[in-house]
């Protein structure tokens, strides 16, 4: 019996041993982060792993059960094969466009690739470009901060989607400009393999500080994102936007301004929320509208005509790297390298917001 008890002893420590790496295995499935368990347990599983699709921590309901096989169909099927594939820029503006001159000059020669659509808030646009006559859509008032932003960002894509040969669908203000010429827009948008729509995580007053319980269980805060509004996306994701009732039901009615106290601003919250639900591996987590934040007020910095050089447009068309900051007290800085298809490439295609005395000047670096 006296030799049997070490025997005994070891391999009741080996079943302990067994016991508690298990648990510690499915305790890091759990409650650490995708990324940190991967890297701690695995050195070859961590890209299958970050392919899994979005799992939710509860039952779903039956609408949202049905939401879902529609989205995952939606991305299943093929895209429309078209002789001419074009891109449909989507022009969100108060009244007439101060650019179109630019605009005109930047569509020339390239007829067959592109279709202008124009959401016109307040009041009817007098056009003087020939690609514009004729492209103003059915409008409703739009104001800052409301839900009328997202309706007519909607709008704005129903029309588009029309048109089967529209396979890149582009969101754009009257203060936005081009920052390279269409064919270098043309191929960057027509061969990408994700919708380039922003989306990051805010912890602070600005991000999830304007989430509200009102949207649960449907969107739970962990799932709320949020971004600039100025998208470009494919047309799976055109048609999953206007598919989509439930998610949008949701904030329409609970994020607005002055929602239980908090103002919650839908342009800038609905569509990255969506797409971290339903295919967060399809999009880029950027926008390739350039703005730029550095004064930290309520609008990004506004170009005047001192303002427009080469070396600005230089500038911003060379930046690589995408940067968000947190409105928590950190202040976090999120900078993210921007790749295309993999790789490493420049940002944006568009810029704003530039004044209208700033045309002169857009037009002669333009034509040079």
């Amino acid at each position: 019996m006296r030799t049997q008890k070490p025997n005994l002893k070891r391999f009741v420590g080996i079943i302990v041993l067994v016991s508690l790496v298990s648990i510690l295995l499915n305790a890091s499935s759990v409650y650490l982060p995708s990324t940190v368990a991967c890297s701690l347990f695995s050195s070859s599983g961590c890209a299958t792993f970050k392919q899994y699709p979005y799992v939710p921590s509860r039952k779903l309901t039956d609408d949202e059960i049905a939401a879902r096989v529609v989205f995952k169909e939606i991305l299943k099927t093929p895209p429309i094969q078209s002789k001419t594939p074009k891109i449909a820029f989507m022009f969100l503006t108060p009244g007439s466009l101060p650019f179109e001159k630019l605009w005109d000059k930047f569509f020339s020669g390239h007829e067959n690739k592109f279709t202008v659509y124009v959401h016109s808030s307040k009041e009817k646009p007098v056009h003087v470009s020939r690609y514009f006559v004729g492209r103003d859509i059915r409008s409703e008032k739009v104001a800052w901060g409301e839900f009328s932003m997202v309706e007519a960002e909607k709008r704005l894509l129903a029309n588009a989607l029309a048109d089967p040969d529209n396979q890149q669908f582009v969101l754009l203000s009257d203060s936005c400009v081009p920052l390279h010429n269409f064919d270098y827009v043309y191929r960057y948008l027509m061969y990408t393999n994700v919708s380039f729509i922003d989306c990051f995580i805010d912890p602070g007053q600005h991000g999830t500080g304007r989430y509200s319980e009102h949207m649960l269980p449907k969107v739970e805060k962990k799932d709320f994102r949020k971004a600039s509004q100025w998208f470009s996306m494919k047309r799976q994701h055109a048609i999953m936007v206007m598919t989509d009732s439930l998610y949008y039901r949701k904030f329409r009615l609970y994020c607005k301004p002055n929602m239980d106290g908090r103002n919650c601003y839908a342009d800038e919250h609905y569509l990255p929320t969506l797409f971290n639900m339903i295919d967060p591996n399809g999009i880029a987590n950027r926008s390739v509208t350039h703005v730029d934040w550095s004064e930290e007020k309520w609008h990004p910095k506004t170009y005047r005509a001192q303002d427009i050089t080469y070396e600005l447009l230089k500038n911003i068309t060379s930046i690589d790297k995408s940067i968000h900051v947190t409105s928590d007290a950190k202040k976090s800085v999120l900078v993210t390298p921007c790749s295309w298809n993999g790789k490493k490439r420049p940002c944006f295609l568009f810029g704003r917001k530039f004044h209208p005395e700033t045309l002169d000047k857009l037009m002669q670096l333009f034509s040079n």
